[in-house]
């Protein structure tokens, strides 16, 4: 029996999608790209191939429509679009036609998308070249983008954000020693993505130079924390070079080490 079209109605939700009646019966819905393209209209027959065809002509545009409206928010990348698309179980094909179509129309560019994102991390979370690479990976840019990507993105800048973090960090940081400061800015730096030789640099900037003053207010804290520990289970010479041991690590300087120590044995034996 023939396929006639026998009634087409507009859909009270979307008005963009039309109801199409065969042989009297509900069967399928379109876009109204789809009725224009094919040419849907009453009394018009349709074969098994050509039903074939505006099935997934119309699968491919309500992936497109899908895929649109995630770009409305944000960029993306090819492959973040195509992964919503798979969670919301069009087929591949349908999805490779719908990406294809978003890449054609200029919605969907990986290199532009990479420049944002790689432009957008370091200027709003001061991110190295090496971290912004790894979520540029995550999202499902090939290699040679990220590169290209990454290129603009050259030694002194990264250098001078780094020195920011730097010294931020170091002002966090500044009721500790100069070894304690360098080891906390190292760690930041590597987790945001800078390399070794853009940390050195950067430290090497920084002046971490103490007074005396600093040293005393410093030991007021570490130093007596030390004591307490180890006083609890050593005393005398074992002690003292538990205690030494201790700050030495933490970046003090000797004499300022033997300078507490002997404080704290004077204090013990006017007690």
């Amino acid at each position: 029996m023939p396929k006639v079209i026998t009634k087409i109605t507009r859909q009270k939700r979307n008005e963009e999608r039309y109801n199409i009646f065969l042989n009297e019966e509900y069967s399928f819905s379109v876009d109204e790209k789809i009725l224009v393209q094919y040419g849907l209209t009453k009394g018009k027959v349709l074969d098994e191939w050509t039903l074939g065809d505006i099935a997934f002509e119309d699968e491919v545009a309500r992936a497109f429509n899908r895929g649109l409206s995630y770009l409305t928010y944000q960029m993306r990348s090819e492959e973040e679009v195509r992964k919503k698309l798979r969670d919301a179980e069009f087929g591949e094909a349908v999805i490779q036609e719908a990406i294809q179509k978003l890449v054609r129309l200029g919605f969907l560019n990986d290199a532009e998308f990479s420049r944002a994102f790689v432009e957008t991390k370091k200027n709003t979370m001061k991110k190295g070249p090496r971290a912004i690479q790894q979520e540029l990976k995550r999202k499902g840019i090939d290699e040679k983008t990220q590169q290209q990507a990454l290129g603009e993105f050259d030694e002194g800048e990264q250098l001078q954000l780094a020195y920011e973090l730097a010294e931020k960090k170091q002002r966090q940081e500044s009721r500790k020693t100069p070894m304690q400061q360098k080891q906390k800015i190292q760690d930041l730096l590597l987790r945001k993505g800078y390399s070794f030789g853009i940390i050195e640099q950067a430290i090497a900037k920084l002046d971490f130079t103490m007074e005396e003053d600093d040293w005393s207010a410093m030991l007021e804290g570490q130093g007596e924390k030390a004591w307490k520990k180890y006083a609890s289970k050593f005393t005398g010479y074992d002690l003292h070079m538990k205690v030494k041991q201790a700050l030495y690590q933490k970046g003090f300087p000797g004499e300022i080490i033997e300078a507490f120590i002997e404080q704290k044995e004077n204090e013990n034996e006017e007690v």
